[in-house]
């Protein structure tokens, strides 16, 4: 995934509005909105694993930060509800004359209030996405407590969210409390996907509900079980955009008949999920895994090791080679399951290596089903080692290797 910083104008036409254009890295089938929770920003976790997935299929995503906050510029004390309305529909506008028109708008908490009001006027929106989304946006003054007799009386007034102090002003209190989404959710006319945790405990789930019942269809609803409000779990992230990534397939236009194809033929790319960590994106055409390493190795154990997807080639390798030869000579095989392990040994008949040296034994526990005699069970065991990637283990491979150009320069900055 590149990633290029770009700025564009705001609600007001003045102010310049801080944000990043998340590309894949192979052929960019569609575009993405997304607009950050209250006070949050583009960068945060469950924005940045949410652009890394859609990039991953072929959806360019554009993130940006609202007037007054992150890197944006303004002051949030003078911003209202509206006002983010307005800095959504221009960062549409932004996209629209790159040649980028969004198709799928993703909002997350007040962020998703912001989407479903903005939706309706964005002619190329064709689906929406809500994590965790208060029906009501007059629900973030919950959290302001006493603030709120100050910001009256004052015109504004500094509240502490999530553990940070931020400027509120009057016009904003003001105006989600005049402002209802329930028409604009019933006119939307948009594909729309609600996704809420339970156990928010900063927008309840009762939000979610009332949302459903509000939208016409096509709409559906996805439980993100014990995740916060933020969405701050890593695996949380990774579920809400692999769930998003596969639901957005349905609803819009790919400029791609291939919706998932963003490698080469014939290429398998890695590509970091999470440089904090070891987590990989494995893309080979249309297809996606995971890649990690156990918690125990410094990982966050949501995908295979490096050595489980060897073994797991060498399985499935094997597994298809005895079906293939049972298929041709119409043996009653009903069923094969191969499971595989590896562990290192010492060399001990290994003339080149030296004194001491270990190599490495993939030990293969193959279970064959059906009414088959014992010569026939003795031959697709011997067929088990004609397994390309068998062989592929057993022989000397070379791998060479060349550092290619970065196809964004600046993406890798910031």
């Amino acid at each position: 995934m590149a990633s290029e910083k770009l700025t564009f104008t705001g609600h007001d036409g003045r102010t310049e509005l801080a944000a990043r254009l998340d590309m894949p890295t192979g052929p960019h089938l569609a575009t993405a909105l997304f607009a950050h929770c209250f006070t949050c920003g583009k960068d945060i976790h469950a924005a940045r694993r949410i652009a890394a997935r859609l990039a991953a299929h072929g959806i360019a995503v554009l993130r940006f930060d609202f007037t007054g906050l992150g890197h944006s510029g303004g002051e949030f004390a003078n911003t209202t509800f509206t006002s983010n309305v307005g800095d959504l529909e221009a960062a549409a506008d932004a996209l629209a004359e790159r040649g980028m028109p969004p198709q799928l708008v993703i909002g997350h908490s007040l962020g998703g209030a912001a989407v479903l009001k903005a939706a309706r006027q964005m002619d190329s929106a064709r689906a929406v996405v809500t994590i965790g989304a208060p029906f009501d946006p007059d629900h973030v003054t919950h959290n302001f407590g006493d603030a709120l007799d100050r910001i009256e009386a004052d015109g504004a007034a500094e509240v502490n969210l999530g553990g940070r102090p931020i400027r509120v002003g009057q016009d904003f209190v003001r105006d989600v409390s005049a402002t209802e989404l329930a028409p604009a959710i019933t006119d939307m006319r948009r594909a729309l996907l609600i996704m809420h945790a339970p156990r928010d405990t900063v927008v309840g789930i009762d939000n979610a509900t009332r949302i459903f019942t509000a939208a016409r269809h096509p709409k559906s609803f996805v439980s993100l079980d014990s995740a916060d409000h933020l969405v701050s779990n890593a695996s949380d992230a990774e579920y809400a955009a692999s769930v998003i990534a596969a639901w957005a397939e349905r609803y819009i236009e790919l400029d791609h008949p291939a919706a998932a194809a963003t490698t080469p033929e014939g290429v398998t790319r890695v590509s970091e999920a999470d440089p904090a960590g070891f987590l990989q994106d494995i893309s080979t055409g249309a297809h996606h895994i995971l890649a990690d390493e156990p918690e125990k190795a410094g990982g966050t154990d949501r995908g295979h090791s490096p050595y489980g997807l060897l073994a797991a080639a060498l399985g499935a390798c094997t597994s298809m080679t005895i079906r293939m030869y049972a298929r041709r000579k119409k043996w009653p095989l009903d069923h094969v399951r191969v499971d595989v392990s590896h562990d290192k040994v010492h060399a001990q008949d290994c003339e080149d290596c030296e004194k001491g040296a270990r190599v490495d034994r993939f030990h293969r526990a193959i279970l064959l089903e059906g009414a088959l005699d014992d010569d026939q069970r003795a031959r697709l065991i011997e067929i088990a080692d004609r397994c390309p990637v068998h062989r592929t283990l057993e022989s000397r491979a070379e791998v060479d290797t060349e550092e290619v150009a970065d196809p964004a320069p600046q993406a890798r900055a910031g």
